[in-house]
């Protein structure tokens, strides 16, 4: 073999190796967009099942305040939390409030399950559309944050092992945090089977 046939081969194989590490550059960046995008998208659902709980509160305290004497600190407690949640700014402050405004109104909704004046919103079709509204909301929530903790941990994955860990900080991925709640924070028993109104 003649050294400019050994050149050619030499060349072409380089060539080979380039298109070779382009195309594992281009696949790895693509995956780590998709990921991305699908953690986005996915805490997009959770933030947009919060905004719709936080925006269910007042009707549920303006309902429940003309027809039950609930104890102030229980609607202080939702009102408080609900504020929180608006103000924060994070998706990790926004998921914890959330979880911690999920649990006020749990909290405010046992109360008036156990009030003495309950009955009468039982015969409250207001009442009774807007708890069925909470209760799916709630359950919502839960599932979408299920979706969204699991597209984190499969991005934070996918960014930390090879090749996509060379190119990761080169493109600007980094790793993403997120509030992984106690397992029973957003179970909402009140607003379950014998306290919702039939």
């Amino acid at each position: 073999m003649d050294s400019k046939m050994i050149w050619i081969v030499g060349f072409g194989l380089v060539i080979v190796v380039i298109i070779f590490l382009i195309a594992m550059i281009v696949s790895s960046y693509n995956g780590m967009v998709t990921l991305n995008q699908n953690v986005e998208s996915s805490w997009s659902e959770v933030e947009n099942q919060y905004q719709r709980q936080a925006d269910l509160i007042p009707n549920l305290i303006s309902i429940v305040s003309s027809a039950v004497s609930v104890e102030t600190k229980f609607v202080q407690g939702v009102i408080e939390a609900r504020t929180k949640w608006l103000n924060a700014s994070s998706i990790a402050d926004k998921d914890k409030l959330g979880v911690e405004m999920n649990q006020s109104l749990t909290t405010f909704v046992n109360a008036i399950a156990t009030n003495e004046a309950y009955p009468a919103l039982q015969s409250n079709q207001q009442y009774t559309a807007l708890m069925d509204e909470v209760a799916g909301t709630q359950n919502r929530i839960a599932v979408s944050r299920g979706r969204y903790i699991e597209n984190v941990r499969v991005y934070n994955t996918s960014i930390k092992t090879i090749p996509n860990n060379f190119f990761a900080g080169m493109f600007g991925f980094s790793e993403k945090e997120y509030y992984q709640a106690n397992e029973n924070s957003l179970n909402t028993p009140s607003l379950g089977e014998g306290v919702l109104p039939k």
